[in-house]
């Protein structure tokens, strides 16, 4: 493990911060391009060295609060030019994995742009007879929500959710997100889901990196989360790249084990 002078630490001696080899990079959002309504320092200038240096860049996140089409209007405001071919969301992972199970039927505790991805794949999210509940990270959650899908589990209908989240970072802190609705229903019904969908399910990002055409090794997820982001990575066999400008410190990582190939405090470092 090396220090160098602008603070970043490097794991292993395959990989530097310049990303040598590297022709795209996935990117997580909350916590490393940006945090709450606030850009991460520097995030700008790192996304203009990955257009002049041909790197490809994809957004993702497992925040599924969001629509594409609002991803892509707070990314604008925020002066990052994308399009909806530019954002992976684990909603996208839920729909594909509902899609192969033939489930058309669910009750959703979801925000209104989740569910309005889910309707227009032809899914309902207010059924009376549900194959399936679906669980996002609902910022609009209220008490009728949690309290139907919880009679529903009690007959018996399974969960599954978009991804596996405890918190969503804030300037504030970690505020409640899936995951802590996934212990808030376990509480209560005693149900553990059926599936979790979303990152670190490598699936989130192969079916890119495939469309590409490119090898895993030519690629980097850059993230703030242990769990997720640099768990996806290292199953997908990616270059992990751990940023510590949102949840993840360096000492969940000494605890946590796991080896990733870069960590740097933020995307400010990458590219140079």
């Amino acid at each position: 493990m090396v220090l160098s002078e602008n603070a970043s630490i490097l794991i292993g001696d395959f990989m530097d911060t310049k990303l040598s080899g590297v022709k795209a990079v996935f990117l997580d959002l909350d916590g490393t391009i940006y945090l709450g309504g606030d850009l991460i320092t520097g995030a700008l200038e790192f996304l203009s060295r990955c257009k002049e240096q041909g790197v490809r860049r994809y957004f993702l996140s497992n925040n599924s609060s969001r629509s594409v089409e609002q991803y892509m209007a707070k990314l604008n405001a925020m002066n990052i030019p994308c399009n909806s071919e530019d954002i992976l969301l684990s909603t996208h992972d839920l729909l594909s994995w509902l899609a192969k199970n033939n489930i058309t039927r669910t009750w959703a505790i979801a925000t209104t742009g989740m569910c309005q991805m889910l309707e227009d794949a032809g899914i309902s999210t207010r059924d009376d007879n549900p194959q399936y509940v679906v669980l996002g990270y609902d910022t609009e959650i209220d008490y009728n929500k949690i309290s139907t899908a919880s009679i529903h589990m009690h007959r018996g209908v399974p969960l599954v959710a978009s991804h596996p989240d405890m918190v969503c970072p804030s300037p504030d802190g970690g505020l409640p997100d899936v995951g802590a609705y996934l212990a808030m229903l376990k509480a209560t019904t005693g149900q553990d889901p059926a599936h979790i969908t979303g990152k670190p399910n490598p699936g989130m990002i192969m079916h890119k990196i495939e469309e590409l055409g490119l090898h895993p090794s030519e690629c980097a997820m850059v993230g703030d989360r242990l769990y997720t982001d640099m768990e996806m990575a290292i199953r997908a066999g990616c270059v992990s790249v751990l940023v510590l400008s949102g949840e993840a410190t360096l000492s969940d990582l000494s605890q946590s084990g796991k080896e990733v190939s870069v960590v740097v405090d933020s995307v400010d470092d990458l590219l140079r």
